[in-house]
């Protein structure tokens, strides 16, 4: 395995301490209480900080599989590793203050809260699409069933995206029609959609990482890493079952 880079290093750096973030948020949580629930809760810095933390890593590994220039992954990565940063960042800031981060009007600097964490969404959207248009465009290196685990692994998180971006657009449009209360309460039903296909590009990678270490033949692998795509797929498409019936 090649020495990380220093922007590498940097992303893995940046991504533990979000881990850590989410973690000193549970104890947080622990010690003062209120609610699990809500759009003002200890949750979100918990979830958030924890849920950036892994993809920021998962994703700066991932991509080192992919046949992009150095100097383009580097940018990128960069750019991504910052706007975690800022989007949890806002989220934690807000928890503090007790008032809801996303879709909050209310005053001036919510606002601006509110809009600076949906137009860091939108280059996060960008930046990973960039990603998983790399990984189709030319066939990903590593070993047996990586390709596979890297290219599902992206397209399943471009289902993420998506379902994070509805969510904010049926808050947004419920927010300008004076449903505010709505608002917060709306992205429930995509949310499992959401949370299950947003780590697939950590999970079905590093099984095909985890297999490389074994005994077994390069075409037991193969097949391991597509039943764990078909397996993941399937779940993914349960949670999409169940946002349709309940939105």
């Amino acid at each position: 395995m090649k020495n990380p880079r220093p922007a590498e290093r940097l992303c893995h750096a940046t991504g533990v301490l979000l881990v850590l973030s989410g973690l000193a948020h549970l104890l947080v949580f622990a010690v003062d209480g209120g609610p699990w629930e809500g759009p003002v809760s200890w949750r979100k810095p918990v979830t958030f900080g924890l849920s950036f933390g892994v993809t920021l890593i998962a994703v700066t590994w991932v991509t080192s599989y992919l046949r992009v220039g150095p100097r383009l992954r580097t940018a990128l990565l960069v750019v991504f590793a910052a706007d975690c940063v800022v989007e949890v960042g806002g989220i934690t800031l807000q928890a503090w203050r007790r008032v809801p981060s996303h879709l909050n009007m209310e005053t001036p600097f919510d606002t601006a809260v509110s809009m600076t964490l949906a137009v860091g969404g939108g280059v996060l959207v960008a930046l990973l699409t960039v990603f998983a248009v790399v990984s189709f465009r030319h066939r990903p290196t590593g070993p047996v069933g990586m390709p596979l685990a890297v290219r599902s692994g992206f397209a399943i998180l471009l289902v993420a995206l998506a379902s994070g971006a509805a969510m904010i657009a049926r808050g947004v449009v419920l927010t300008r029609t004076g449903h505010q209360e709505a608002a917060y309460h709306s992205a429930a039903p995509l949310k499992p959609l959401h949370g299950v296909s947003l780590h697939a590009v950590l999970v079905l990678p590093a099984l095909a990482w985890l297999l490389s270490r074994t005994s077994w033949s390069e075409r037991a692998r193969q097949r391991a890493v597509s039943a764990a795509v078909g397996c993941y797929a399937a779940a993914v498409a349960g949670a999409g079952v169940w946002a349709v019936l309940t939105y």
